[in-house]
C-alpha cells in the first residue's frame, strides 16, 4: 500500500500535475506549501500540460485512465488543449506487445493461432485501459475482433482499489463526507470495475443488449462468438462506422447531427425504463455511427462491460422526479425524496422544495449547450448538506451515465433541449407503467406464478384462517394475561398504600406521645393512633 502511494506521489512530482492547480483559489496555507514544495524542483520539460495529465493517468494504470477517459467528455469543465489529450485515452493507450496477445488468445482458447483465425493481425488495432483489440478472420470467412485482457491489470487494480479504500474510510469519519457514503460508492465500483475483467459478463451483456434492440433503428449491437470467447478473450462482429467524436467525418458525411443527438437521447431513456437495462461506459471510444443512411444515422455501441439496472421503485423514483423537474414541481420533488427516505423525515417538504428549486429553475427551458449537470450536481450537493441527504450508490453509476450522454450531446448538437427531448417519452412511460396496459402485462407476467397458485388457494385460505383464529385466540389469551396482570398489581398496590398509612400513624403515635401527654395529660389520642396503625399492619 504504502509502495503504491509513493508510486502516485513520484508520478504527480515527476509529470508536475501541481501546475495545473487554481493556486488562487487554494487556501493559503497549502499555496504556501506548495509554493516552497520540492516539487518545484523538478523540471516541467517542453510537454504541454494536457501531454503531462494524460502521461500520468497512462502511468498510473486503468482505474485513473477512466476517470479521464469521463473528464474527456466534459469540454465544458477542462480546457480544450486538455480535453484534446485525454480524448486519447478512450483508444488510444499504449499497448502491451503482440506475442503477448497471441499467447494469451492460445492458452484461453487451448488451441492454436491458426486452427483458431485464418487471420489474425499482431498489431492491435485500438488499445484501452484493460484490454485491447486485434482485427482476425474466422475460417468461415467472417470478420472479427478479439478482445484480450492486459496481463496482470488484476493486480494494479487491486492495489488501486485498496488505496481508494483507505481514503473512503478516512473520509467517512468527517460528518461533512459521511452522508456521501464514500465506502458504500467505492463497494460499488469495484465491483463494477473487476466485472470488466470476466469477458465472459461482458458478451452476455452485449447478447443481451442486441436482444433489447433487435432490428431497432436506433441502436446496432455487434454479434458474439460464443465458441471463441474465454474469461479473457472474446471474439465479436467487427463492426464498420464513423467514431462519435469524429466529427468532422460525420458532417462531411452530411449525418443528421440533431437527429443523432436525439437518438441518443431516446437510447439512453429506453435502456433505463424499458428494458432497466443500460449500456453504463458510453464514452465516445465505445460509440460509432453508421453513416449509410446519413437523415436516418444509427449508433453502433461496442464494450458492454459497465452495464446497471434499477429496481422497480428506483425506476419509478427517478421517473418521477425528472418528471416533476420538467414540470418545476419542487414541492412534489421534495416530497420525494421525503417518501423514499433520502432526507430524514422531520425534513420540511416547503423548505427543501425551496432550496431546490433555487439550484434548478435557472437550468430548465434552456438548450443543452446553456446547461451544466456538474453545476448542477454541485448546487444539489450543496443544497443536501444543508438537508442531510445521503449518496445513493446504486444511482452513481446511472449519474455516471448521464453525464457522458451530456458531453455526447454537447459535441454533436449543443442547441439540443433535453427537456423537451426526454419529457415527451417519460410521460408515456409513466401513463403506460401506471395505466390499465401497464396493468395488462403485469398480470401476463404474473400468470404463470398465478395459474400455479390457484388449484391450492382453498388449501392457503383454510391456512389463512387458521392462523387468524391461532392469533386471535392468543391476543385474546394475552389481553386475558394483562388484565389479571392489572388486578393484581392494584390489590398490591392498595396493600401497599395501607401499609404506608399503617406505618405513619404509628410512627406518629410514638413520637408524639410526649407531645400528647404534656399538652393535655390524656394519652387516649395516641393510643387510638396506635391501634389504627396495628389494625392497618394486621390486615396485610
Amino acid at each position: 500500500m504504502s509502495l503504491r502511494l509513493f508510486r502516485i506521489s513520484w508520478v504527480i512530482a515527476r509529470h508536475r500535475l501541481d501546475t495545473l492547480l487554481p493556486l488562487d483559489r487554494l487556501p493559503w496555507w497549502l499555496r504556501f506549501l506548495l509554493w516552497f514544495s520540492p516539487l518545484r524542483l523538478m523540471p516541467i520539460g517542453q510537454r504541454s500540460r494536457g501531454e503531462r495529465l494524460r502521461l500520468a493517468l497512462e502511468t498510473l494504470g486503468p482505474i485513473f485512465i477512466k476517470f479521464g477517459q469521463m473528464l474527456s467528455t466534459r469540454r465544458d469543465l477542462l480546457p480544450e488543449d486538455i480535453a484534446d489529450e485525454l480524448k486519447r485515452l478512450q483508444d488510444q493507450v499504449p499497448p502491451f506487445p503482440g506475442e503477448h496477445a497471441v499467447t494469451r488468445v492460445e492458452k484461453s482458447l487451448e488451441m492454436s493461432l491458426s486452427d483458431a483465425f485464418a487471420f489474425f493481425d499482431p498489431a492491435p488495432l485500438a488499445s484501452a485501459s484493460i484490454a485491447q483489440v486485434h482485427v482476425a478472420r474466422l475460417h468461415s470467412g467472417e470478420d472479427v475482433v478479439v478482445k484480450i485482457i492486459r496481463p496482470g491489470i488484476d493486480r494494479i487494480m487491486r492495489q488501486d482499489m485498496a488505496l481508494m479504500y483507505q481514503v473512503a474510510k478516512l473520509l467517512a469519519r468527517v460528518p461533512e463526507a459521511r452522508r456521501l457514503r464514500p465506502v458504500e460508492v467505492i463497494r460499488d465500483y469495484e465491483a463494477t470495475l473487476f466485472d470488466e475483467l470476466d469477458l465472459y459478463k461482458e458478451a452476455a451483456n452485449t447478447s443481451q443488449l442486441k436482444r433489447n434492440f433487435k432490428d431497432s433503428p436506433l441502436l446496432f449491437v455487434p454479434t458474439i462468438y460464443w465458441p471463441f470467447t474465454r474469461r479473457h478473450v472474446m471474439v465479436q462482429e467487427r463492426i464498420r462506422g464513423v467514431p462519435v467524436a469524429d466529427l468532422e467525418t460525420l458532417k462531411a458525411n452530411g449525418t443528421n447531427l440533431k437527429k443523432l443527438a436525439e437518438r441518443g437521447v431516446e437510447i439512453f431513456f429506453t435502456q433505463v425504463f424499458r428494458d432497466n437495462f443500460f449500456h453504463a461506459d458510453m464514452h465516445p471510444g465505445n460509440i460509432f455511427v453508421n453513416c449509410d443512411n446519413p437523415e436516418d444515422p444509427q449508433y453502433i455501441a461496442i464494450d458492454c462491460g459497465i452495464v446497471g439496472s434499477l429496481t422497480r421503485e428506483d425506476q419509478d423514483y427517478l421517473a418521477r422526479n425528472l418528471l416533476a423537474f420538467f414540470h418545476q414541481d419542487y414541492y412534489e420533488v421534495a416530497a420525494l425524496h421525503i417518501e423514499s427516505g433520502w432526507v430524514g423525515e422531520n425534513t420540511r417538504a416547503n423548505e427543501f422544495a425551496a432550496a431546490i428549486r433555487t439550484v434548478c429553475e435557472p437550468i430548465l427551458e434552456k438548450p443543452l449547450k446553456d446547461i451544466s449537470f456538474g453545476q448542477v450536481l454541485l448546487g444539489l450537493f450543496q443544497t443536501a448538506r444543508r438537508f442531510n441527504m445521503e449518496v445513493q450508490p446504486q444511482l452513481v453509476l446511472l449519474q455516471k451515465t448521464l453525464l457522458n450522454i451530456e458531453g455526447l450531446g454537447r459535441q454533436l448538437y449543443p442547441d439540443l433541449d433535453l427537456w423537451s427531448t426526454a419529457k415527451p417519452y417519460l410521460e408515456q412511460w409513466m401513463k403506460e407503467r401506471a395505466g390499465f396496459g401497464g396493468l395488462w402485462r403485469s398480470l401476463k407476467r404474473q400468470a404463470p406464478e398465478l395459474s400455479h397458485q390457484l388449484p391450492e388457494l382453498p388449501v392457503l385460505a383454510h391456512q389463512a384462517l387458521s392462523r387468524m383464529e391461532q392469533e386471535h385466540r392468543q391476543r385474546h389469551q394475552q389481553v386475558t394475561a394483562i388484565s389479571t396482570m392489572r388486578q393484581q398489581l392494584a390489590r398490591q398496590g392498595k396493600r401497599h398504600h395501607r401499609l404506608r398509612i399503617g406505618l405513619i400513624l404509628l410512627g406518629l403515635a410514638l413520637a408524639w406521645q410526649p407531645l400528647y401527654q404534656w399538652a393535655s395529660g390524656q394519652p387516649w389520642p395516641v393510643l387510638v393512633a396506635a391501634g389504627i396503625g396495628l389494625l392497618l399492619l394486621a390486615w396485610q
